[in-house]
């Protein structure tokens, strides 16, 4: 419960037009950097079930930082994730989709920089493009990383 409330104050000072509250489900980690004080620097995968598409779910890997600051929540993750997004069971659409919205976002540093995943739309191809990147108030990273779901064409992908 503690965990939602926090999600949703983060949501809510986010602003209007971010992401929706999206629980992850925490898949693994695994060890990069041994620290004396604090947890290890890490690689963590998550998995987000896109809250406009049921039967997807993306799978997100990306650095974080341990040592103090890492436990005290004021390190600043490094900009480098990776996404996989897959139909996990049948494809379906419960509203018209925009061409682009953002479905999934995080904070990555106590302020200033979060993590993003927008959901775009390929009609022509009747594909699902996801894309994640991290951006900051001031500048933002270039590194990204992308992947797609092509859906059957029997399922046509309703757009808004």
């Amino acid at each position: 419960m503690a965990a939602a409330g926090i999600a949703l104050i983060a949501l809510l000072a986010a602003g209007p037009g971010a992401a929706h509250a999206v629980e992850s489900d925490a898949i693994g980690e695994v060890d990069t950097v041994f620290k004396w004080i604090g947890p290890d620097h890490k690689i963590v995968v998550d998995a987000y079930d896109d809250p406009g598409v049921q039967g997807v779910t993306c799978y997100v890997s990306r650095a974080k930082t341990g040592g103090v600051k890492g436990a005290l929540g004021l390190a600043e993750d490094k900009s480098e994730a990776s996404i996989a997004c897959r139909a996990v069971g049948p494809v379906s659409f419960p509203k018209p989709l925009p061409r682009k919205e953002e479905v999934f976002s995080e904070r990555r540093s106590l302020v200033f920089k979060r993590l993003r995943v927008v959901r775009m739309v390929d009609p022509k191809r009747n594909t699902l493009v996801y894309l994640t990147y991290s951006d900051r108030v001031i500048e933002g990273s270039p590194q990204n990383s992308v992947t797609a779901v092509p859906v059957d064409r029997g399922t046509p992908i309703p757009l808004k």
